[in-house]
């Protein structure tokens, strides 16, 4: 039998909390040397707290497999994904890599924002350890997949996110790596590239022989993508194997509240955190009214200019949000007052079943979705005098309020 493509063994990352002294990138190791030289001199002092990103994960992943990876929020699922990629540096453990691999794990990183789509595609190319007569070969290819073409020679820090995931997707895709890493960065595109994408990796996969791994909170994408899924948990692999059987223990643990009475705030990145996240009654019959309250908090003074409650489908297929923009466009939070907000929805059009919530938020530091951060129950609306419905399943997701005449 021929060695994995990747071993991993016993694998964690230890973050100091409130460290100064740990940098994970380039950047951060810049950005320490610049502090050092206006900074007086004086070394700061290594945090007291920490904690365990990963902890102790081993596995062998082996070509032409394209393996899932999920689990919720803080899971450990982006570390990993940047260890792998030697983005960051393991505290513990062995990686092997056995071949070219190609990472998009989040808008921002990989290309240079001075330099033009082109240019990045060619540095991209030569990064990956490719001729520029290799390069060449690919380049027509790669920008029509991207449908970048009038934008070719722009600088790519002028493009919109999701012409920079396009372009981003479809040079780590088409410059032929051994090993695809892609995070849940796909979700900034439309659904019609989403599609597009997932349709590349399968033929990666599949026709091409390489190795795919994939993050994503859509179980859907991962089932019809993956062989194999590996649950993530607290920094530790919990389930490896069949896709079915993890997606279920995945979505019988999103069923457990993260907020509420009693629950640890969530950090919603590295400024704001989620304090509460309710809705009353839950579970609520369909065609009720249903109430909601949102608490943030924050570590330091912050304004948010976007906040949306995002309803997603068992299987993360995004339903409807709520939009909690204010009119004035700003909403002011510190550590001594959190925000909290408030409402109803009208006769909750949702069809009986379980669904997953999420928040997107807009700060001044960052922007972002944010999945699984609570979960809903719909129960079946009794309706006297009607035929017995059709499944929910056949139904869709909205039960829509309508009369008939024969």
């Amino acid at each position: 039998m021929s060695n994995p493509i990747i071993s991993v063994r016993g694998i964690g990352k230890e973050y100091q909390l409130g460290a100064t002294l740990q940098h994970d990138t380039l950047r951060d190791q810049i950005t320490h040397g610049v502090r050092s030289l206006f900074g007086g001199g004086k070394r700061p002092e290594k945090a007291k707290n920490s904690f365990w990103a990963l902890k102790d994960v081993s596995f062998d992943l082996n070509a032409g497999e394209a393996i899932g990876i999920i689990g919720r929020n803080g899971a450990g699922k982006s570390t990993l994904l940047k260890v792998l990629s030697q983005i960051t540096e393991p505290t513990e453990g062995e990686i092997r890599v056995r071949g070219r691999l190609a990472s998009l794990l989040e808008v921002g990183t990989g290309f240079h924002p001075e330099l033009s789509g082109r240019e990045n595609i060619f540095m991209n190319g030569v990064i990956l350890g490719m001729t520029k007569a290799e390069i060449t070969k690919k380049f027509d290819e790669i920008v029509a997949f991207a449908e970048v073409e009038k934008f070719l020679d722009t600088p790519v820090k002028r493009y919109s996110s999701g012409m920079y995931v396009r372009l981003a997707f479809a040079v780590a895709a088409h410059l032929e790596p051994e090993i695809l890493v892609v995070d849940e960065v796909l979700a900034v595109g439309d659904a019609a590239f989403q599609n597009k994408c997932l349709g590349k990796m399968e033929d990666v996969a599949k026709k091409g022989g390489r190795t795919v791994l994939f993050v994503s909170h859509n179980m859907a994408a991962v089932q019809a993508l993956c062989g194999r899924i590996i649950h993530m948990k607290q920094g530790r692999k919990v389930g490896d194997g069949d896709v079915n059987e993890q997606v279920n223990a995945y979505l019988g643990e999103i069923k457990q509240p993260t907020t509420g009475a009693g629950a640890e705030s969530v950090p919603l990145g590295k400024v704001i955190t989620l304090n509460q996240l309710d809705f009353t009654p839950n579970p609520v019959t369909s065609g009720k009214d249903l109430k909601f309250s949102v608490e943030l908090g924050s570590n330091r003074k912050t304004n948010l200019s976007e906040l949306a409650v995002l309803i997603y489908s068992v299987f993360g297929a995004r339903i409807a949000i709520l939009d909690l923009r204010r009119p004035d466009g700003q909403m002011s939070i510190d550590p001594d007052n959190p925000y909290r907000i408030s409402g109803t929805i009208k006769d909750l059009p949702l069809v009986e079943g379980d669904y997953r919530i999420g928040l997107f938020l807009n700060c001044a530091e960052y922007y972002g979705d944010y999945h699984d951060l609570a979960s809903l129950t719909v129960s079946a609306a009794i309706r006297e005098n009607a035929l017995p419905p059709y499944p929910a399943h056949y139904r869709g997701a909205l039960e829509l309020d309508y009369d008939v005449e024969f």
